[in-house]
């Protein structure tokens, strides 16, 4: 076999691993696909016969680069993805695609990627390849020019911060279904008490429809939550709604005419609803790859 075409043998077994992590870093799938490609590249160009453990030289790369795209969005001034919500991985339970599978890993829901998204770079970085990947600080810290005890200090603020606004989901996911199913018939039928009744008193609604309607709307607690029954019933109604998976949490894709509408996710936590995140976004919604999350 030619060389080169091993070498990108031996980089497609790590993809859906990089793309994971990058995923996690960037909350963007389409500059996560950017930052894998650009390992690939120096890898490339690399001395591959030189490198001893290819999986942790390929996470260090990805981890850099990211960090890189980070603070480039810093600089440039760029509208920070806190607001509007992360790219949605939207799957049908059981989906085998390995990739998929790497990207739902751990059920990274929205609302924790909204959380990781309100942390600077450094510690966005520590927090991912530490808490979510086991990477150990003694390799994290080359990549954030810090000590290794100062990239644990960096992971254990960004780890207090996660904690206290992102509740963790239910594991359970057929309950996560029934309380998605029960504020379905809630939402249709304009129950204002029913809504109520399964909302966590401190429910975060977060709803993106993209700069048209301006940007992400964000509305907190259950009573305000409640209280857009009539939209909720509106949505409800007009739109054809399907069970699905997004990112690996229980939520609906909901079409009008066949076209894609909106994208829901619901984050339950302790049986009742404690996030709602709804992208809308005619334009992101046209990337979106949904695989057989419609059928």
């Amino acid at each position: 076999m030619d060389p080169s075409e091993f070498l990108a043998g031996r980089f497609e077994e790590h993809r859906p691993h990089l793309k994971a992590v990058a995923y996690r870093m960037l909350g963007s799938l389409a500059e996560a696909d950017d930052a894998v490609q650009e390992a690939w590249l120096r890898l490339a160009r690399s001395e591959e016969q030189r490198i001893d453990n290819l999986g942790g030289w390929l996470t260090t790369v990805v981890g850099r680069v990211c960090l890189d795209m980070l603070r480039a969005r810093k600089r440039r001034g760029e509208e920070s993805l806190e607001a509007r919500l992360p790219d949605p991985v939207v799957s049908r339970e059981g989906e085998a695609d390995p990739e998929r599978q790497a990207l739902l890993a751990d059920s990274v829901g929205l609302a924790l990627l909204v959380v990781l998204e309100s942390l600077g770079p450094a510690e966005r970085l520590a927090f991912v390849l530490h808490d979510m990947f086991g990477l150990p600080f003694e390799e994290i810290a080359p990549i954030v020019d810090r000590t290794p005890a100062t990239a644990k200090k960096l992971a254990s603020r960004a780890r207090q911060r996660v904690r206290g606004a992102s509740p963790p989901p239910d594991p359970d996911r057929a309950g996560q279904r029934r309380v998605v199913d029960a504020f379905l018939a809630a939402a249709r039928g304009g129950d204002f008490d029913g809504l109520l009744a399964l909302l966590d008193p401190d429910v975060v609604l977060r709803a993106d429809g993209g700069v048209l309607t301006g940007g992400l709307r964000v509305v907190r607690g259950a009573a305000a939550v409640a209280g857009q029954a009539a939209t909720f019933r509106r949505m409800a109604t007009a739109a054809a709604t399907h069970p699905a998976l997004v990112n690996g949490l229980a939520g609906l894709v909901n079409t009008i005419d066949g076209e894609l509408f909106s994208v829901m996710s619901f984050t339950v936590a302790d049986g009742r609803i404690a996030a709602i995140d709804i992208l809308s976004d005619p334009e992101r919604l046209a990337r979106l790859d949904l695989g057989s999350a419609e059928g």
